[in-house]
Order: C-alpha cells, then sequence, then structure tokens
C-alpha cells in the first residue's frame, strides 16, 4: 500500500488570490490523491520569536514529505530541508517557483488604459516585493513603447514611514502632484482599493481625475472599493492545479528539482467603474471609440466606420493613432476579443451561443479567431478564467 503524501501548505489565505490557488491543489488532489496536509495557522497562534513557526518543527513532527509555500519564509531554513518544494512568487535558488506572467499583466494594463484615452500615466506598488517591482517596469516600458512617461510611486525606505497611517499622506500628496487625467495601474486589488480611499479623501475624481487599474480581480476588494474597481484577473485555480501536479511527481521522485516553473498568465480587464471613462480630447475620434464599443459584437471594416462618422479613412487613421497610439482595426479587434473573454469568463452561455451572437458562421470559426488572438481556445480560457 503506498504511503499517502504528506504536505505542508504555506499559503496565506486572507486573499482571493490565495484561496484560488488553494482551491486548485484540493482539485487536483480530488483527482489525483489524497494527500494529508498541514497548514500555517493563523496569527494568534503561538509563533517563534520572528513571527513565523519553524518549517523544521513541522517537517520533524508532521513527517511532511513536500511544501508549497506563498509566504516571506527563511531561504536558509527552506533550502536545508531538501524536500521537493514550490515556491511563490519569489525564486529561491533552484527550487521550482510558481510565478505571474508579469510582462503580460503590464501590457494587458497598458493597453486598457490606453484605450481610455489616457495620455498621462502612473503606477503605484510595494518597492520592497519583487513581483510589484516587475509589474511596474514592464508597466513603464510598454507606456514608453506607447510614447509616454510612467510616474513611478516610491515608497519611503524608512520602515517607521511605511505604516499604513504615514503613508496615507505620502500617497494623497503624490496623487495630488500627477497631471490629470491620469491613468494608474496598481500592483493589485489591494492597493487599488488603498488609493480610491484616498481620491475620496482628498477629493480626486475617480475615474475623471484618476482611472485605477488593479490586478487579480479579487471580486470583494474590486466591489468594496468606492468606485468599484477596474482588474486584470489572474489564473490561480489553474497555476495552484499545476503546482500540485508538479508536486506530486517530485515527490514520486519522477521529476528533480530544477528550477522549474509555473506562470500564472492573466486574463483581459474586468471593467469596472474606476475605468470608465473616454479621456479622448478629440471629440470626433472619441465617439469613433463609443460605435466600436458598442457594436463589438458586429463585425466591420475600417471604412464603415469612416464611412458612419463622415470622414476620410486616410484622415480617420491619423487622428485616430494620434489619440489612441494604435490602428482603428487594431481597436476592433482588442475590443471583440476583450468582449469575448469577459462573456467567456463571466457568463454560463455556451460557445455556439457566443459565436452566433458574435456573429460568427460556427464554433470552428470563432475557436479560430480566438487562438489566433489568446493562443488558446474558447474552452480553455473558460476553464481557466471562468465562472466555477
Amino acid at each position: 500500500m503506498n504511503k499517502i503524501p504528506r504536505v505542508l501548505l504555506l499559503i496565506e489565505t486572507s486573499s482571493a488570490y490565495d484561496r484560488r490557488l488553494l482551491l486548485g491543489i484540493s482539485k487536483y488532489v480530488k483527482l489525483h490523491g489524497p494527500w494529508i496536509f498541514f497548514e500555517s495557522p493563523p496569527h494568534y497562534y503561538c509563533r517563534d520569536h520572528d513571527g513565523k513557526i519553524k518549517v523544521s518543527s513541522w517537517v520533524k513532527n508532521c513527517g511532511v514529505n513536500g511544501i508549497i509555500v506563498c509566504e516571506p519564509w527563511k531561504t536558509d531554513e527552506i533550502l536545508s530541508l531538501g524536500l521537493p518544494t514550490i515556491t511563490s512568487p519569489d525564486r529561491i535558488q533552484n527550487l521550482p517557483a510558481l510565478i505571474t506572467d508579469s510582462a503580460a499583466t503590464a501590457r494587458i494594463a497598458a493597453e486598457h488604459l490606453l484605450s481610455c484615452g489616457f495620455r498621462n500615466f502612473a503606477y503605484c506598488g510595494f518597492d520592497e516585493l519583487e513581483w510589484s517591482r516587475a509589474r511596474g517596469e514592464y508597466f513603464a516600458r510598454f507606456i514608453a513603447e506607447a510614447g509616454f512617461e510612467t510616474h513611478v510611486y516610491r515608497r519611503s525606505k524608512l520602515q517607521a514611514q511605511r505604516s499604513w497611517d504615514r503613508e496615507q499622506g505620502f500617497l494623497a500628496d503624490w496623487l495630488k502632484s500627477l497631471t490629470k487625467p491620469v491613468g494608474l495601474m496598481a500592483c493589485n486589488d489591494y492597493r487599488g482599493g488603498q488609493l480610491t480611499e484616498i481620491c475620496r479623501i482628498i477629493g480626486l475624481d475617480v475615474p475623471g481625475d484618476i482611472g485605477i487599474l488593479g490586478v487579480d480581480n479579487d471580486e470583494l476588494f474590486c466591489e468594496f472599493s468606492d468606485p468599484p474597481l477596474s482588474s486584470v484577473p489572474l489564473a490561480a485555480e489553474r497555476a495552484g492545479y499545476e503546482a500540485a501536479e508538479l508536486l506530486d511527481k517530485l515527490m514520486a521522485g519522477k521529476k528533480k528539482m530544477a528550477g522549474q516553473t509555473i506562470v500564472d498568465r492573466p486574463g483581459f480587464v474586468v471593467a469596472r467603474q474606476s475605468t470608465n471613462i473616454l479621456a479622448i480630447k478629440d471629440r470626433e475620434i472619441a465617439e469613433v471609440v463609443r460605435y466600436i464599443r458598442d457594436h463589438f459584437n458586429v463585425s466591420f471594416s475600417v471604412s464603415q466606420v469612416a464611412d458612419e462618422v463622415a470622414m476620410s479613412r486616410r484622415s480617420l487613421e491619423r487622428r485616430f493613432r494620434k489619440a489612441l497610439g494604435c490602428t482603428v482595426k487594431s481597436e476592433i479587434n482588442r475590443v471583440r476579443v476583450e468582449r469575448l473573454c469577459s462573456m467567456l469568463a463571466e457568463t454560463t452561455q455556451s460557445v455556439s451561443e457566443i459565436a452566433m451572437s458574435f456573429g460568427f458562421p460556427s464554433v470552428d470559426h470563432i475557436s479560430r479567431y480566438f487562438r489566433r488572438n489568446k493562443g488558446m481556445s474558447p474552452l480553455t480560457y473558460r476553464k481557466r478564467f471562468g465562472l466555477k
């Protein structure tokens, strides 16, 4: 009889992202288990003087065979155990890691804020966290490629000034200093919620003065925010499943730890009120954008758009690129793909029904179109990001 694997989960459960990771792990184990889980207890249990239970104690007392760690833990202690281990979000030498695709996440955020018509941009995160820095660096890079500058918030290096009661003042001053209107990417929904709170306190309008976009699509944070926060969703459940699958192979000796990477890739923006704006000075082009968004489910050409707004195609293309930094065709395609993603993720309509509502002649046609743009089939996208 095979021994049941014993797995230590060092995963914070206060965020929806981490809970979705746990759900993915649970789904894998229900299909391929059983496993015995040991979990990090809540903060009010006794811990050592560093505020963390010693992992070595867990391993010794519980006979742990593998670890998935998604909290900051002592690197030396984790490495000294020599156990099959998957870390997140930061890498630890040659241990396998679960990371988010920072480049793809930032690109989607940049494209969304650019499509809103913003020409001033900002990024706010947590300097001390590598994943937050990476998202900010990529966001600034993509905004620069579009010809604009990103103003990045820098936290104080003094720990005493990073407490929320002190940092609110620094953030308020920074937000006031930004040229308006400005499109702002927050490193995650928690940070985005903090920013909308400060904007209300100091009298800045969201999205009129500042359009704010988060990451994770944590529905609690997004809906609790006032106004509701737009966000880039991540496929945490799928990532959790893949992490459990890899750990299973490591514990069974089918694979060796060699710095493998599990990549959590983003979906399209879930748009809410915090970015519901068209900050476009050219009013005729703003009307073109509204037309494209209002007719997302209809297939039409650039010439047809030009005829609809009584402009020459050449003039339309020139003014559109100046206003949004992209072609009319690329915007039509972006809007259609974004709405397709939204329907796959947020409704229970079949792919056939969605294809019909978008004017595609068959499921094969919509599947080819979607795969060309997203690199996966509609059903795969729905499994990763859709309703559970």
